[in-house]
């Protein structure tokens, strides 16, 4: 290795732990310092927007105490600060030792959270919206940017003054609609199972897969077929499912 390969190693060893790794020899303090912030608060600041509600429930000193964790014991594969959320939950699942003051519910939060960044920066556009009269006989599809999640935690609810204690089996759609805006819809346990459904679905029309959910919650198929598709309705005008042959794609 050569000298300079072990001062740039040096130097990053110390910017990700100040107070445990030496400062290297020949730098000025001023300088150095000027390197410890800019690391440190750009990070801190891109984690307190990425996860606001993570962020609130936390007293200052605790979340400072977390980025420290994440920036001194993670080793990013990114160089890009809008992945940085996407390391950070990495983090919290793989290698962050819950403390006192964690919510048990941190990663689903967490998680929740980045989703809605996710979603926000994806580079697939929707196809413009098209009438669909008979939505029973319509071949549909679940929307890349409509993500189905379950939770065992509300996590659309928590915030400061809501911090569940128990668990609450909780199923959400999260998904960008035609004006970029990033948006979630509350499930029951069967519609989020219509929705992963059709999350591949290419050649089966609506009532058919509303046939098979009935099958398999052993129900009158005519009961889940009149709800059903009216549910499909509202998601097909909120762009959450999409006919199968219009699948979103990247930008040109």
């Amino acid at each position: 290795m050569s000298a300079l390969q072990q001062a740039q190693l040096d130097m990053a060893a110390h910017l990700r732990d100040p107070q445990g790794q030496p400062a290297p020899g020949g730098v000025e303090e001023r300088r150095l310092q000027i390197y410890r912030d800019l690391i440190f608060n750009n990070i801190d600041n891109f984690l307190r927007s990425g996860f606001p509600v993570l962020h609130s429930l936390y007293t200052t000193e605790q979340w400072l105490e977390l980025v420290r964790a994440f920036i001194n014991g993670h080793r990013s594969h990114t160089p890009y600060f809008p992945e940085i959320g996407q390391e950070f939950l990495g983090f919290l699942m793989h290698e962050h030792t819950l403390r006192e003051c964690d919510p048990a519910f941190i990663l689903e939060l967490a998680h929740y959270e980045w989703v809605e960044l996710a979603l926000d920066i994806a580079q697939e556009e929707l196809p413009a919206a098209q009438p669909v009269d008979d939505i029973a006989g319509q071949v549909l599809q679940l929307s890349p940017l409509a993500w189905v999640l379950n939770y065992s935690y509300p996590v659309h609810r928590i915030g400061p003054g809501y911090r569940p204690d128990e668990t609450e089996p909780t199923f959400l759609c999260v998904y960008r609609d035609r004006q970029d805006k990033v948006c979630f819809i509350a499930l029951n346990a069967a519609t989020a199972r219509l929705l992963e459904l059709l999350r591949d679905n290419q050649t089966r029309p609506a009532d058919a897969v509303l046939e098979f959910l009935a099958a398999e919650l052993g129900l009158a198929p005519q009961s889940v077929s009149d709800f059903g598709l009216a549910q499909l309705r509202e998601f097909f005008e909120l762009g959450v499912v999409l006919p199968a042959a219009a699948d979103a794609s990247c930008p040109s």
